[in-house]
């Protein structure tokens, strides 16, 4: 990361540009640095961008959920005094992003979803059975992607770090465990906000047929494929997916 993170209160996130705030959400393997081109490029836009370092692994285990990572947002969002907002969300950060607005709609302008969370996902499985076997996790992390270089030694060393960590390890199948109970399926056909749906072609974790079936429940959605890409668009094709974005935010006149 090469920002500096501001430290206010109990949060630490980034923060630049004016204007209509996107408050970027990321994933469970995620770190802040995997939005560095929307960070980079949406300021100059018109936009405030806001990116707020989840809690991952630092609320208490019962509360490690989908569910308090919302909570936490709504936190964050008061804390800054924030009004009609955007939200943008990245797997993981996706379905927080979604439970956000079915349960806080009124502030949330739109939703952003890349390879979200919520329906389908493919994890690297509940066991992580070969966890201290670095090639394994190396070979999981290039799964990602459509390029297996974009996985690189700081994104492997980081996902390596976190599943070796006996605390972390065991956060995590409760947040993939979490993911899973919280289908919103049920839910996507009452939320009418406007939602862009910006989806990698060679997306194996949330495959393409996910994004279809986002694009089929929710009301007021705009689906738009990124070719050979992978879960992660704004890290592994990070000028389309800004133009994508940039273009659907002006003519839905955001």
């Amino acid at each position: 990361m090469r920002y500096t993170l501001k430290k206010e209160a109990t949060f630490n996130y980034l923060e630049a540009g004016e204007g209509t705030p996107i408050i970027v959400l990321h994933g469970l393997m995620g770190s802040l640095s995997n939005f560095n081109g929307v960070f980079d490029y949406l300021p100059k836009n018109g936009f405030k961008v806001l990116i707020p370092e989840l809690p991952l692994y630092t609320l208490p285990l019962l509360k490690t959920n989908v569910k308090n990572f919302a909570l936490y947002l709504k936190k964050f969002v008061a804390f800054k005094g924030l009004k009609d907002y955007i939200l943008l969300g990245n797997s993981l950060g996706g379905h927080i992003a979604l439970y956000y607005t079915k349960n806080f709609p009124e502030n949330v302008k739109a939703m952003v979803l890349t390879g979200s969370s919520g329906l389908y996902e493919s994890s690297m499985g509940e066991s992580y059975p070969k966890r201290g076997n670095y090639e394994y996790i190396k070979a999981k992390a290039e799964e990602v992607f459509y390029d297996p270089k974009v996985a690189t030694k700081e994104v492997v060393d980081d996902v390596f770090e976190t599943v070796n960590n006996r605390i972390k390890l065991i956060k995590t199948l409760a947040i993939a465990k979490s993911a899973i109970r919280h289908n919103m399926a049920p839910d996507l056909p009452q939320m009418s906000n406007p939602t862009c749906l910006i989806w990698g072609k060679n997306d194996k974790v949330t495959p393409p047929n996910v994004a279809v079936e986002f694009n089929e429940l929710l009301p007021d959605s705009d689906l738009f494929w990124i070719d050979k890409c992978g879960h992660a668009p704004m890290m592994e094709q990070p000028d389309e997916f800004n133009d994508i974005l940039l273009k659907w935010l002006k003519e839905r006149k955001f």
